[in-house]
């Protein structure tokens, strides 16, 4: 057995226990801390060797078995579970220490523990890791933030198991305090919009074209091999084609229609209002997932309100338009994201470089997608570029696809096919490129009722105006 480990890990559930034993596949030694017996014995098993990978259930004895500074990553559910088990390493910690927080915990929390543990001289950084299961085990896209010196000593553990496009590791500093927790957050809120977008039109095909299952798994299969290549659209075509084991038929249709949500998403939203920028498709995505949970209520109503039947459309049109509208919606949510990292960017002293985020979610997390290839030319192209809806590269590519967008939103509202997320992205389109929207009249309203004042179009000041009863 080794005297010393390169890496700790407290947390052996499958994320952890798969990204333990990336870290050991990688050259570097490392050792599991978990409280549960069963996952000590499992990664032990796993591991085969260990002098290469090793666990225990005692703190002490795990974190004496690391080399220093310690780099001990944590995987485990966020909010107090995170700071019990930092509570609990303290004691055998030496200054100069370095803990990583590798969960979904919001930014705020991350800023707190910061300080906390800035105060007793242990170095605390959170890093978004992002991939699943499979990803931890074979290489995830990994987003940290917090202290650049002690990054250093985990850079090259990061870099060695994180996921790789075209040989490049997709995992970089980001910034400073919780820079990479918050760049999570986002990251899973655009995950929610994609989702939102690849399940409307599913459903479009599905109830106004009638494609089969198989014809489903062709179609999105055929997306992934062009420029709408990605995970969530790779994976989709793979579900299409899953048969199901417990009865007959193809499993996705035997899903309960509840989609749950572990509050990333939510707390993207409500960070976004907080900031003042726009985020409306991944506003509604959040928004289904609760209206999915009334199951009970949505089958009431639906008997007592009558739905058109949709109209004949000619499949292999409706594929098409329906290809060109993901590819446009999809674009409208990395733009959203990306606009809401910019403005957070400024307003916590991140310092972000948007190209450099772009790059590293190409491969390894959820998100991935051929696009991001020409997202993080964007940004590279242009440092201070403030939404990618205003680079010269992407003009072309919405003005391709807008009208499909335009088609298929008017085709779902009249038929009655809810397309939430496709018309939010359009909406979002349309108003952030007016150069005169109607908000005029509301300044008039709130200075009516409320004395709240107004700017004027044609002269500098506040104005505010006696209206006549």
């Amino acid at each position: 057995m080794a005297d010393t480990y390169d890496f700790g890990l407290v947390g052996l559930g499958v994320m952890g226990r798969n990204f333990i034993l990336n870290v050991a596949d990688n050259g570097f030694t490392a050792y599991g801390n978990d409280l549960d017996q069963e996952k000590v014995n499992a990664l032990i098993e796993e591991g085969g060797d260990p002098s290469k990978v090793n666990a225990t259930t005692e703190v002490s004895d795990f974190v004496n078995a690391l080399s220093t500074p310690r780099k001990i990553m944590l995987l485990v559910p966020a909010g107090k579970v995170v700071d019990i088990v930092i509570e609990s390493l303290l004691p055998h910690l030496d200054k100069g220490d370095i803990i990583i927080d590798g969960g979904n915990s919001f930014f705020t929390d991350t800023d707190r523990r910061e300080g906390y543990l800035q105060e007793k001289g242990i170095n605390f950084f959170g890093a978004g890791v992002s991939g699943g299961a499979k990803g931890a085990r074979k290489g995830p896209s990994i987003m940290p933030g917090g202290s650049r010196e002690a990054y250093q000593y985990v850079k090259p553990i990061f870099e060695a198991v994180s996921a790789k496009y075209k040989g490049e590791p997709c995992v970089a500093y980001l910034g400073p305090k919780s820079a990479g927790n918050y760049v999570k957050m986002v990251h899973n809120g655009i995950e929610y919009g994609l989702m939102q977008l690849t399940s409307e039109i599913y459903d479009l095909l599905k109830k106004a074209g009638g494609l089969t299952n198989e014809e489903l798994h062709q179609t999105y299969a055929a997306w992934n091999s062009g420029r709408l290549q990605s995970f969530l659209v790779e994976i989709t075509s793979e579900i299409f084609a899953q048969k199901d084991d417990l009865g007959d038929g193809h499993l996705v249709d035997k899903i309960l229609d509840k989609a749950k949500q572990k509050g990333t998403g939510k707390w993207t939203s409500q960070n976004a209002m907080d900031l003042g920028i726009p985020v409306p498709t991944i506003d509604i995505a959040v928004s289904m997932r609760e209206i999915s949970a009334l199951k009970a209520e949505r089958i009431k109503a639906d008997e007592l309100y009558g739905r058109p039947k949709p109209e004949s459309v000619v499949k292999d049109t409706l594929v098409s338009l329906s290809e060109k509208a993901l590819y446009f919606s999809f674009i409208m949510t990395y733009a959203q994201g990306m606009h809401q990292l910019a403005d957070a960017s400024k307003e916590y002293g991140y310092e972000l470089q948007l190209g450099e985020i772009a790059k590293i979610w190409r491969a390894g997390c959820i998100i991935r997608a051929a696009l991001l290839a020409d997202i993080t030319e964007a940004f590279q192209a242009d440092g201070n570029l403030q939404n990618l809806l205003l680079s010269p590269s992407f003009v072309s590519k919405v003005q391709e696809t807008v009208s499909a967008a335009r088609e298929l939103v008017s085709y779902g509202a009249t038929n009655g096919i809810p397309l939430p997320g496709l018309s939010n992205a359009l909406t979002y389109f349309d108003a952030y490129t007016s150069g005169r929207l109607p908000l005029n009249l509301i300044q008039a309203q709130r200075d009516y009722f409320g004395s709240h004042t107004y700017e004027r179009l044609d002269q500098e000041g506040i104005f505010h105006t006696e209206w006549e009863d």
